[in-house]
């Protein structure tokens, strides 16, 4: 059988990404060994990255060992293109769902927190210190730190980790942070909820801890307003 190191190596690997119990004791012993670890990784990470949290073992191995081995196919390849297609449109737009409705749910608990206040938009936000300088307005530039989490507390971004404040157009970020950084005085540290409708949407980076519709919390410091956009910022 053709290459069944490459095969029986990523099948190792999908099936640990799904949690089924199999035997993982694969020793790296050549650049073969590395090559098809690596490639187990980047197919499992595919499939991860496409929300892909099951599969038919059985038929996932026959389908490999059936191209490997030459043999006449089940399914044409023009057919497994468009199966993999629709299946991963499906999942994407359930995951879409789901998240914009834990958002939701999440935004709407939130809201009947006592220190929490809403604006028409629905965007949240809770002060935590309130400022004595001036506001900025969307044509302005501002100073921020800033903290970026889910919802479930998982960090996706940090002024904070990178060692310095942040610097933007206040009309070149997302409408819930043009909104709610005009609320704020210098000097001032606002939690800000943001619906998915005032933040990125669907429009997220593959791959990235951040899905699409998903509600997000900012926490943040507005350092400095510049009055006016620097063309050199982003």
């Amino acid at each position: 059988m053709r290459n069944l190191l490459l095969i029986s190596t990523f099948i190792t690997i999908i099936f640990s990404a799904c949690s089924q119990s199999v035997n993982t004791n694969v020793k790296l012993k050549s650049d073969l060994d590395s090559v098809s670890y690596a490639l187990g990784i980047d197919i499992a990470n595919s499939l991860e990255r496409g929300y892909v949290n099951e599969l038919n073992y059985n038929a996932f191995i026959k389908g490999i060992e059936d191209v490997f081995n030459e043999k006449d196919l089940d399914i044409a390849d023009d057919q497994a293109r468009q199966i993999i297609q629709k299946y991963f449109k499906e999942l994407r737009d359930a995951k879409i769902a789901q998240n914009l409705e834990e958002g939701r749910s999440f935004l709407e608990e939130n809201k009947k927190r006592e220190e929490v206040q809403v604006t028409e938009s629905g965007l949240q936000y809770e002060i935590i210190k309130e400022g004595e300088g001036i506001s900025p307005t969307e044509t302005d530039t501002v100073v921020v730190n800033y903290r970026g989490t889910l919802i479930d507390g998982t960090e996706f971004d940090s002024s904070y980790e990178r060692g310095e404040p942040a610097r933007f157009p206040l009309n070149g970020v997302i409408p819930g942070w043009t909104e709610g950084l005009q609320l704020m005085k210098e000097g001032a540290n606002y939690k800000l909820y943001i619906p998915t409708e005032l933040g990125y949407g669907v429009r997220v980076r593959p791959g990235g801890v951040l899905e699409p519709n998903m509600a997000l919390i900012f926490d943040v410091e507005l350092i400095e307003v510049i009055k006016g956009t620097e063309s050199t910022k982003k």
